[in-house]
C-alpha cells in the first residue's frame, strides 16, 4: 500500500447495486473478460453507435468513424460478426453490394452504449480537468 492510499474507498451513494468481485477460483473472470475485451476495444463501440441508426455500407462506416483505417474497420466488423452482434449481408448485384446491421443481440446493446455515450458527454469536461490536475501534481 502506498503512502497516499488510505485503504478501502467507501462506496459512493448513487443507488447503484454493488458489483460482485470476480477472481474467485470457481469463476476467475466471471466469463465476461472476453466480451469486455471486444466491447472495450478502440472501434467496436463506435461501430455499434453507427449501426444503431440502421444498416450501413462499409464506406459509410469508414467515413463516419473518424480515424479508423480500412484494415481496422474490416477486422472490427469481422469480430463483431463472429460474436453475433453484427450481420453482414451480401446482395447479388454487380458489383456486389454489402451492408452491415446490428443483430437482435447487437441491438440489445444500444441502450447500454447510449448510456455510456451520455455519461461520457456529461463528464468530458470534468475528466479533462481531473487529468490536468493529476498531470500537474505528477510533474
Amino acid at each position: 500500500m502506498s503512502v497516499t492510499n488510505t485503504g478501502v474507498t467507501p462506496q459512493a451513494s448513487g443507488g447503484a447495486a454493488p458489483l460482485a468481485p470476480c477472481g474467485r477460483r470457481d469463476h476467475p473472470d466471471c466469463g465476461i473478460r472476453d466480451v469486455l475485451d471486444r466491447l472495450g476495444d478502440r472501434w467496436s463501440v463506435l461501430v455499434i453507435v453507427e449501426l444503431a441508426s440502421g444498416p450501413r455500407r462499409f464506406r459509410e462506416l469508414e467515413r463516419a468513424i473518424e480515424g479508423v483505417s480500412q484494415r481496422m474497420l474490416t477486422v472490427t466488423l469481422r469480430r463483431l460478426e463472429r460474436d453475433g452482434l453484427v450481420q453482414r449481408t451480401v446482395y447479388p448485384t454487380v458489383p456486389a453490394q454489402v451492408d452491415y446491421r446490428l443483430t437482435a443481440m447487437g441491438t440489445g446493446l444500444t441502450h447500454l452504449v447510449q448510456a455510456l455515450t451520455d455519461w461520457s458527454a456529461a463528464n468530458r469536461e470534468s475528466i479533462t480537468r481531473a487529468r490536468a490536475a493529476y498531470d500537474a501534481r505528477a510533474c
